[in-house]
């Protein structure tokens, strides 16, 4: 779409909507640049804007008389696509897209996309690196934190870009369309948002729905709602398994080899003990990662090499401090039950778990049978500690206490952990009420970590 002159509206000043905000400025758009955050001043919006980036601001609703003057909408991550408001240009035919689809629509190169409820950052970040070790321009945008739009402009046609994608943005891709995507695996989260499972799984599936034959789709053979949903799928399919012998696709055998079958061979990339990353876990996300290298074309040595040197992305079960024989763990990242059950599977000893937060309305209990003897005592505040304290009674699980502040939580952990033992802040929770984003939560409880006297 040719932007010059065209009147867009961009929903939202977050991160997202202040980059597109400035991608399309910088391409001759006029741009309206609207929040519905009536606590925010027009002042403190125009302030985020990069020098020489033009916007009309509005502060709470927009005029019906602009309505009718806007030729394209731009929706950030954070903002439902079930408003009136959007529906009423969708009726009136007006474009609505996500930021993700104004920068591939202005950008270049090839793109890798990746999705799934959990281990998508951590799968990103490891593909990025991988690319970089071969390709001269490469991007790690998306959902990882780095808007598309702020390096849309930049990429060439011998760029790679590796693009982590939530629910949230995928909902609003519309040409979009990656030479490789990869869906790592889909459980409830985010129903608060999507209403339904069925609606959730339709987003992530959205990755692919512009793919041929030409290109290629990952995914894993182990979650039974993407071996379902793939025979809707029209790319081709590369799947990974944790679980059995594939013979197309990536496997972990049982001596902790991550093998890559062919039709005509199979080739080993590497045993999991030559890797920095711990869990089962973390092996299908390095598997995915090497599926999506090698059908981008990477050479394998250069894969093995940039897997053994990766390490764990901060906040998904990063390792912070040894105090008293008691090792820490920060999974902050892990913001749903499913993501919070893998941080458990990965402590290898009696573990004080730091839970709860805000309620996405999630179900706990698979979570709580998930503890399995594990979990020495469960530690749960915010928004959702009575409704997990309740899953917990359900479950038969006794020994969790209530707490007020990270600060309480790390304090008895610290004064009851023992020699040996484990402590995990994996909250199972969004960070909301208590915290902007989980980076903050987990880096605030780095801090109280790093703190506590030997």
């Amino acid at each position: 779409m040719e932007l010059r002159g065209k009147r867009v509206l961009v929903v939202g000043t977050g991160k997202s909507g202040i980059a597109a905000a400035t991608l399309l400025s910088r391409q001759g758009a006029a741009v309206v640049l609207q929040d519905g955050n009536a606590a925010l001043s027009e002042s403190e919006v125009e302030s985020r804007l990069p020098e020489g980036v033009q916007a009309t601001i509005v502060i709470g609703d927009l005029e019906e008389t602009e309505f009718n003057c806007i030729d394209l909408v731009v929706l950030s991550p954070g903002v439902p696509t079930d408003l009136p408001m959007v529906e009423n240009f969708r009726i009136n035919q007006i474009p609505v897209w996500g930021e993700i689809e104004l920068a591939y629509q202005m950008g270049k190169g090839r793109v890798a996309a990746i999705t799934g409820t959990n281990g998508k950052t951590t799968t990103t970040a490891l593909t990025g690196e991988i690319m970089k070790a071969f390709y001269r321009s490469v991007y790690v945008v998306g959902n990882i934190g780095n808007p598309y739009t702020d390096i849309a402009l930049e990429t060439t046609d011998d760029s790679v870009i590796v693009a982590e994608m939530s629910s949230f943005q995928l909902e609003t891709v519309d040409a979009f369309c990656p030479e490789v995507s990869a869906i790592l695996n889909i459980t409830p989260d985010h129903l608060n948002r999507h209403h339904t499972m069925e609606n959730y799984i339709q987003a992530k599936l959205a990755i692919t729905k512009n793919q041929t034959k030409d290109q290629v789709c990952v995914l894993n053979y182990e979650d039974e709602i993407l071996r379902k949903e793939a025979e809707k799928i029209d790319a081709s399919i590369v799947y990974f398994s944790s679980q059995r012998t594939l013979s197309h696709g990536i496997f972990l055998n049982d001596k902790g080899d991550i093998v890559y079958a062919s039709h005509k061979e199979q080739k080993t990339v590497l045993n999991v003990k030559e890797m920095n990353l711990i869990g089962m876990h973390n092996y299908e996300n390095v598997m995915a990662a090497v599926a999506i290298s090698i059908h981008m074309g990477v050479p394998m040595d250069i894969i093995r090499k940039a897997v053994c040197e990766f390490k764990a992305v901060e906040h998904r079960i990063e390792y912070t401090r040894t105090v008293k024989g008691v090792r820490y763990y920060n999974d902050s990242k892990g913001t749903n039950p499913d993501a919070a059950i893998k941080g458990i599977c990965a402590m290898d000893a009696k573990t004080y778990l730091i839970g709860g937060g805000y309620d996405k309305k999630s179900n706990y209990e698979e979570w709580i049978r998930s503890f399995d003897g594990k979990v020495k005592k469960l530690l749960l505040m915010g928004q959702t500690k009575m409704d997990i304290a309740r899953a917990c009674d359900a479950c038969g699980f006794s020994d969790y206490q209530l707490v007020d502040s990270m600060e309480e939580a790390v304090d008895i952990c610290y004064h009851e952990a023992e020699e040996g033992e484990c402590v995990l802040l994996s909250p199972a929770c969004a960070s909301w009420g208590m915290y902007p984003n989980y980076e903050v939560r987990g880096k605030h409880f780095k801090e109280l970590v790093a703190a506590l006297p030997e």
